[in-house]
């Protein structure tokens, strides 16, 4: 995991300027391969960097010239490009997009359609330029800068997506019985995730000298879309907040508490059929999973493979004891999937990719869930390449709407990669090493137990790494009413490596800690910086109510952005009533655990 500026420059200064700030990693880089390679990719990166500044010079140069009427843009273009965090790119966009209605726009709703169908048009066309690289460069990468290659496809294929939903829930914008605030949280979490996109893009190239050619040759592309992508979320929450304001039928992101209403169990989003599933003690499976072959297949893989595509019911895959050495993904178009487990001790998917034998760290996850709707219960996800290998994820999850209840997520460091949209865990166990916990995510962990466990010599641990790098993206990390302390191989040895609740992976990192119980393996200080005064002005971590032995914030750092939570108003916002989905509840279920505080 590498930080960045927010606030990309596209010219070759300030692009040899980044590649020495990502230098400074949390890899120990290894040794440069051979200079003849280096060469061709140097030159590739140096080509392909000129060509992304020669179409922006010159697009920027005709859009200055293609206004309508060779006019300016009209007051509605600037003043909503205005609330973006680049408006001169965003007025630039509006012109290119849309050159003979720009000076005429009379609408903040024409200024977003256009800058997202124009986001889009970008996004397809830096897809097949990632594409080509891969083509016509493939004798000269290694291994791991294929998979990353590979993995930016993947993630861009799915900002494109993400954003084609995004214009699907504006489709009727502006018509009857239509409120922005009704379908902004789902617009919020799709852009959010569009703009991480461009990140895991670039992360899979941060590991070697080489591959940070290749890394050269994509950061213009890449930061130029998430530049776009923000500006569309910028002016989204913008027409949000203002529409709710002016709306007093329509709740607020921070929730209505002050009418009384009373915040029930589990979130909107799971049905009451899907609770009951989490909860049963028995569920009727569509298929079986089992290793001697009385199932009706032995890998997980080959069950996700024949499930349905685009399924509107729960299909539920039962995973019977036993120990399942794979690599899983459940694709995007695998929706409403669920895995259930003959118990965490003894349904056990586990595998051993890492960044330190040659893997991405986006692609080293043992289970990665892509499709939307994804429900696990029962099972331990588990990497086991243990704390030599570096980055080793055990679950990846980068789908909306994902819920595991009594999972465990077992590795050393990078376990569980919350890496997109929204995400509940409950009754849970987490263990790992350095920013185990870690991703861009609006991820609400609750009622679990999160050990830090020994790490390598000279390591300190750290349970999270948040990933937020857009002050208007609704993403961060959650913990409430769980139990953070350490696993039987760090206790004796605890006062030899320092743990903290966290550190800033991005510029707007957000972790917030509420009512939990912490032990004496979190360093007094609680927190640890990423590099220097990286993002301690801009990050928001906050601690409210909590117990034990670690939780005293006497001497917690004293950063700007760190910040002890006194009220419960000030600490609402990020219940999971609220923070993934919008303070609307189901009945009571009679689970013990309330999403509220």
């Amino acid at each position: 995991m590498y930080h960045y500026i927010s606030r990309l420059s596209s010219t070759p200064t300030f692009l040899a300027a980044m590649e020495n700030l990502h230098m400074q990693s949390k890899i120990k880089h290894k040794t440069l391969k051979s200079k003849r390679k280096i060469f061709i990719l140097g030159a590739l990166a140096s080509l392909l960097i000129v060509a992304a500044i020669s179409i922006t010079i010159v697009q920027s140069q005709k859009t200055s010239h293609t206004t309508h009427g060779g006019g300016e843009a009209s007051a509605v273009v600037k003043s909503t490009c205005a609330a973006t965090l680049y408006p001169e790119l965003c007025v630039l966009t509006i012109n290119a997009a849309a050159p003979a209605a720009s000076a005429s726009m009379n609408s903040s709703k024409d200024v977003l359609i256009t800058a997202l169908n124009y986001t889009i048009t970008t996004v397809e066309r830096n897809y097949f330029t990632v594409k080509k690289i891969g083509t016509t460069r493939r004798s000269s990468l290694t291994a791991r800068e294929k998979n990353a290659l590979h993995d930016c496809l993947e993630v861009i294929d799915d900002t494109l997506e993400e954003l084609r939903s995004s214009k699907l829930q504006l489709r009727d914008y502006g018509f009857r019985n239509y409120t922005l605030a009704d379908h902004k949280e789902r617009l919020m979490s799709l852009l959010s995730a569009a703009q991480t996109n461009q990140e895991s893009c670039l992360d899979g190239f941060s590991h070697d000298g080489a591959d940070k050619k290749v890394r050269r040759a994509l950061i213009a592309g890449q930061m130029h879309v998430f530049k776009l992508v923000s500006n569309v979320l910028a002016i989204i929450k913008n027409l949000s907040d203002t529409e709710m304001a002016n709306n007093s039928n329509s709740s607020s992101y921070l929730g209505d508490f002050s009418k009384g209403r009373k915040l029930k169990e589990w979130p909107e989003w799971l049905s009451a059929g899907d609770r009951r599933l989490l909860q049963a003690t028995t569920v009727t499976p569509d298929v079986t999973v089992a290793t001697d072959g009385s199932g009706n297949f032995r890998t997980v893989s080959a069950a996700v493979a024949a499930a349905p595509e685009g399924s509107s019911r729960r299909y539920v895959i039962r995973i019977r004891a036993g120990v399942y050495r794979e690599n899983v993904e459940i694709p995007r178009r695998k929706t409403n999937l669920m895995f259930v487990g003959d118990g965490r001790t003894t349904t056990i998917i586990t595998a051993s990719r890492s960044v330190g034998g040659g893997s991405t760290t986006f692609n080293s996850a043992t289970v990665a869930v892509v499709g939307d709707g994804f429900l696990a219960r029962d099972i331990t996800f588990q990497n086991t390449a243990g704390p030599s290998n570096n980055q080793a994820v055990a679950l990846r999850v980068n789908a909306d709407l994902c819920a595991f209840y009594r999972c465990d997520m077992l590795a050393y460091q990078d376990t569980l990669y919350v890496h997109s949209l929204r995400q509940f865990y409950t009754g849970c166990l987490i263990t790992g090493t350095v920013d185990f916990i870690f991703g861009n995510a609006a991820a609400v962990l609750q009622n679990c137990d999160i050990h830090a466990r020994r790490p390598n010599a000279g390591q300190r641990n750290m349970v999270t790494a948040q990933g937020r790098d857009d002050p208007n993206q609704n993403t961060g990390i959650v913990i409430q009413r769980c139990r953070i302390g350490a696993t039987s191989d760090l206790r004796p040895v605890q006062s030899s490596f320092p743990t903290y609740l966290g550190r800033p992976w991005r510029e707007y990192s957000r972790t917030v800690v509420m009512q939990t119980d912490i032990s004496d393996v979190i360093n007094p200080a609680g927190w640890f910086e990423w590099n220097g005064n990286f993002a301690l002005d801009t990050l928001f971590y906050a601690e409210y109510q909590n117990t034990g032995a670690g939780a005293g914030t006497a001497n917690r750092v004293t950063w700007r952005g760190f910040r002890v939570l006194t009220s419960a108003a000030q600490a609402q916002p990020f219940t999971a009533g609220n923070f993934i989905a919008g303070g609307n509840w189901l009945a009571a279920t009679g689970f013990p655990f309330s999403l509220g505080l």
